[in-house]
């Protein structure tokens, strides 16, 4: 007999719209930025500044996007509170840890139960806005290369620290790591809900998952 189960409204809208605006800036900044790196279509300048134009669009998108869900990790519900993503933050945490990675190694049956992120892959998320961060910063640091002004002001001063040319390489690879991890989210997403039963791929648009009484 399964356990009954109760819808609860855990993802708010702002971060609903903060998942998929930042989904959708990825995927049009790497689309740009592999093209500005190595142009593969036959459109002279023009086109150039056009998928210049468009990425430095989506980077502002992207920064907006990233700084409000920072934002929100002081203002949101409980599984949206820093909270949740900070480790030993929460009661039982290292236990939570613990099962929910032998579930992953396939050594425990029966997924944790968790309404929110669990603790795994809330410390993921630490790591891919701490990427997303260095990616926002890179950029525009590049950009300040040649615009000058207060762009150079706020974000040249990486150059310090850092040559150019690396600035540049980091910029490229984080992105390959950021896709890398959108590959991975969609696979796990897929993974989790088939085996919790809990709506969460629909969750990300409704906000609403359906979850075990007894979790």
């Amino acid at each position: 007999m399964r356990a009954p189960r109760e819808l609860i409204y855990v993802w708010q809208l702002p971060v609903r719209l903060t998942h998929w605006i930042v989904a959708l800036a990825i995927v049009v900044l790497a689309i740009t930025g592999i093209y500005i790196g190595n142009p593969y279509l036959r459109g002279g300048n023009f086109l150039m500044l056009y998928m210049k134009q468009w990425h430095l669009v989506f980077a502002i998108v992207l920064t907006c996007a990233v700084v409000w869900r920072l934002a929100w990790l002081f203002m949101g519900n409980q599984w949206s509170s820093w909270r949740g993503f900070v480790p030993f933050a929460t009661p039982g945490w290292l236990k939570r840890s613990f099962q929910t990675m032998l579930w992953y190694m396939f050594l425990r049956r029966r997924s944790p139960d968790e309404i929110g992120h669990n603790p795994l892959a809330a410390m993921a998320y630490i790591g891919i806005y701490g990427l997303l961060v260095l990616e926002i910063f890179s950029g525009f640091a590049m950009n300040s290369l040649s615009w000058g002004g207060w762009w150079a002001v706020v974000f040249g001063w990486i150059f310090r620290f850092v040559p150019a040319n690396d600035v540049r390489w980091a910029h490229h690879m984080i992105m390959w790591l950021l896709l890398g991890f959108l590959v991975h989210h969609i696979y796990s997403s897929i993974l989790m809900d088939t085996e919790e039963r809990s709506g969460l791929l629909s969750s990300i648009v409704t906000g609403y998952k359906s979850i075990r009484r007894n979790s």
